[in-house]
């Protein structure tokens, strides 16, 4: 069997994701392997599926026992003889896997590292008398002190190259930075690993960070559109998640607290109602999450400032695992940053608490960020990325510009008075002619003290972020948080440079695209899906995806040949749930009148696109179009309509549909058969589909231009 044939049995998919091809080629061919791929972007198949091709025993690390189980279960669902070993099984039921072992029944068995090389060596040595052909560490980072989440167990990890020498090692890791991927590398003393990193970018998640400001009452405005939708809110400290579930409760929300102080069983049982979506919102510390498959979390809450920026790319990317647009939206608070400096200070390490308060500034730069919020995650993996995402909230918004530069030399002229020895709360209040005594009694005598009382604290804090946004002022990095002026303050200071300041921001909703699904099909399914992992005692999300139930309500399928068609069923899975949910779509079709649409999911040519409305859309249209036949670069185009680059490319491309625009001006002609091929395919129905199988070589804009192209008028 090759590896697509497997893919197609007993995953459902007919194409690979990024890299996991090549991945997956390298373990087959027994190297040693370092895998860095975002999470949700199908790490797990890398081991899984070599575990199917391989004749043996593919042993997998991993530190937690929800994980293992939700794998476990997963992979049994779906054909694939997986177990467990943990402490949560008696002896009973470890002697019956043993047996299995021995007998060659399993082909994955997961184990805690601190199992594998326990004090009595009694499991090292069981498994070294097995036919042993993969060993995949899953959380790879943890065995790195300059991870975010290091794990002195991981560290035993070292003599795994000893104990089985012939035996390739896959390590996988959704966030590691140089200094860390190095430090993965040596401690687990790889031979001559292949390196694969994927792009760290998660297109689905939509990035937003607000000032906090009454945050229950925040929450409640976010959470009030989506009521039905699974999500995670992350809190710093234990009381305050148990305080927080009360509190929504109370509210009408299904939610319960999770942190590392609850005993076993509540925090085993609060986990799988979540994983059953029997409660729809877990309240929890960084306790909670690693390793959490649930692929159905809409959104990522954030109500404390997060440590560092891998564990919040590491959090938020529990939300969307199954490519349907989510949500991650943080409530910051400098006074947040204040409380995490003095945990980010390690006892008697002074290398290791420099890098950790260096971390610290960064998320908070982050949070402080006047610019595209996906630009500055991927930058601070190494990854290039352009200045406008169209999914962030700094890309979704329009913004009213003032001339600010008499408030900036003002702040200027404050930090270079006070030697640029000062923090922004200091400065502020200095500003403000605070007549508190923290103010120190000479700078009261200076000539800049009280120059900016007419400005509120809270205006003056969003002045600065957007000063040291723009490299008008810039924060020391020697732990004290300073404010200090850069090259371009100068010019600024003299009035030969003005400065620009935001007076409001609107947010433009024009970005999000509609499915053409059937809602009340998607509900009838969820429905079915639901009742179905009641009678197996299994999640939801682990019978079908939600990103499969909305395929299925967008094209209908009637037959089985047709169901086979739909990504995430495999052959086990459509044996075993094909009919059932046939079944509702049948009624479904019926009692509307409806047909299958699945031929639009192989081919959408016929289908063409409608014509721009009259009147405002039209207009829009016009005026991009007209400054594009100017000579003017879809960047520039974006920048002076305040409207992001995915926009005016949408725009341009209803002007390739007419015919009034030529495709190969915006797609170099050697791309065109391959995007061709995957809209023939695939469909165009849902973009973020064909970007997955295209890869990072193709852009959004060159499929969209590519489909218009496909569908002109004659």
């Amino acid at each position: 069997m090759t590896p697509i044939q497997a893919l197609q049995k007993y995953f459902g998919y007919n194409q690979f994701r990024l890299s996991q091809e090549a991945i997956i080629a390298n373990v087959l061919n027994k190297q040693d392997t370092l895998v860095l791929m975002p999470t949700g972007g199908g790490k797990s198949l890398c081991y899984q599926l070599p575990a199917v091709l391989l004749d043996g025993l593919t042993i997998v690390i991993s530190p937690l026992i929800a994980l293992m189980k939700d794998q476990v279960d997963s992979l049994n669902l779906t054909g694939i003889p997986a177990a467990f070993l943990n402490s949560s099984q008696s002896p009973d039921e470890q002697k019956d896997i043993a047996i299995q072992l021995k007998n060659g029944e399993i082909r994955l068995l997961y184990v805690a590292p601190e199992r594998l090389f326990g004090a009595d060596n009694r499991m090292m040595g069981f498994l070294k008398t097995l036919n042993v052909v993969q060993i995949a560490i899953d959380e790879a980072h943890c065995i790195s002190q300059w991870g975010h989440d290091f794990r002195p167990e991981y560290l035993m990890l070292a003599g795994l190259k000893n104990e089985f020498p012939n035996v390739p090692v896959i390590a996988l890791t959704a966030t590691a930075d140089k200094l860390t991927q190095k430090d993965i590398l040596d401690k687990l003393n790889l031979h001559q690993p292949a390196v694969f990193i994927s792009s760290f970018n998660r297109e689905n998640i939509t990035y937003r960070v607000n000032p906090k400001k009454n945050s229950f009452n925040q929450l409640l405005t976010f959470l009030d559109a989506r009521k039905d939708d699974s999500g995670i809110i992350y809190c710093l400290s234990r009381k305050s998640t148990e305080a927080l579930a009360a509190d929504l409760k109370e509210e009408g929300y299904a939610a319960e607290a999770y942190h590392a102080g609850l005993n076993n069983e509540v925090k085993a049982r609060n986990q799988e109602a979540f994983l059953k979506d029997e409660i729809k919102i877990i309240v929890a510390t960084i306790a909670f999450g690693m390793g959490i498959n649930k692929s159905n979390v809409r959104y990522v809450v954030h109500m404390d400032l997060p440590k560092n920026i891998e564990g919040y790319y590491q959090e938020t990317g529990r939300a969307g695992r199954d490519g349907l647009a989510s949500d991650a939206l943080l409530l910051y608070s400098p006074g947040d940053a204040i409380k995490l400096r003095s945990f980010a200070t390690v006892e008697n390490n002074r290398e290791q608490s420099a890098i950790m308060l260096k971390k610290l500034d960064d998320m908070v730069n982050f949070c402080q960020l006047h610019a595209c919020r996906r630009q500055f995650l991927m930058h601070y993996f190494d990854e290039p990325f352009p200045d406008n995402c169209g999914s962030c909230d700094f890309c979704l918004s329009e913004f009213v510009k003032f001339d600010g530069t008499l408030i900036a030399q003002k702040a200027l002229s404050a930090v270079a008075r006070l030697k640029e020895r000062f923090g922004t709360t200091y400065l502020i209040d200095f500003l403000r002619g605070s007549k508190s005594e923290k103010i120190w009694a000479d700078h009261k005598l200076l000539k800049t003290y009280g120059a900016g009382a007419d400005i509120s604290k809270a205006d003056w804090q969003r002045y600065l972020r957007e000063l040291i946004a723009q490299g008008f002022l810039q924060v020391s990095e020697d732990g004290y948080s300073s404010l200090r002026l850069t090259q371009k303050s100068e010019a600024v200071l003299r009035g030969d440079l003005q400065v620009e300041l935001i007076a409001s921001q609107v947010t433009d909703e024009q970005e999000h695209e509609t499915q053409n699904y059937e809602a009340e099909l998607l509900a009838d399914l969820r429905k079915k899906r639901q009742e179905i992992a009641i009678g197996e005692n299994l999640p939801a999300y682990i019978i079908l995806s939600d990103a499969t139930l909305l395929e299925i309500a967008t094209f209908l399928p009637q037959k089985m040949d047709e169901l086979r068609l739909i990504s995430g069923f495999g052959d086990v899975k459509l044996a075993k749930y094909g009919r059932e949910f046939l079944a509702v779509i049948n009624s479904y079709s019926k009692e509307k009148g409806l047909t299958s649409r699945i031929t639009q999911k192989s081919v959408k040519r016929e289908r063409k696109a409608a014509k721009p409305k009259k009147g405002k859309l039209s207009d829009t249209f016009q005026a991009t179009y007209l400054l594009y036949k100017e000579g003017k670069s879809v960047t520039e185009i974006a920048h002076e309509r305040g409207l992001s680059p995915t926009t005016i490319e949408g725009h341009l491309s209803r002007f390739i549909q007419t015919g009034e625009l030529d495709v190969y001006d915006f797609v170099n002609e050697s791309k065109i058969p391959a995007i061709k091929d995957a809209v023939e395919s695939y469909g165009s129905a849902m973009l973020a589909p064909l970007k997955e199988v295209l890869g990072d070589a193709y852009s959004y804009g060159e499929i969209k231009a590519v489909i218009a192209w496909m569908n002109r008028e004659a």
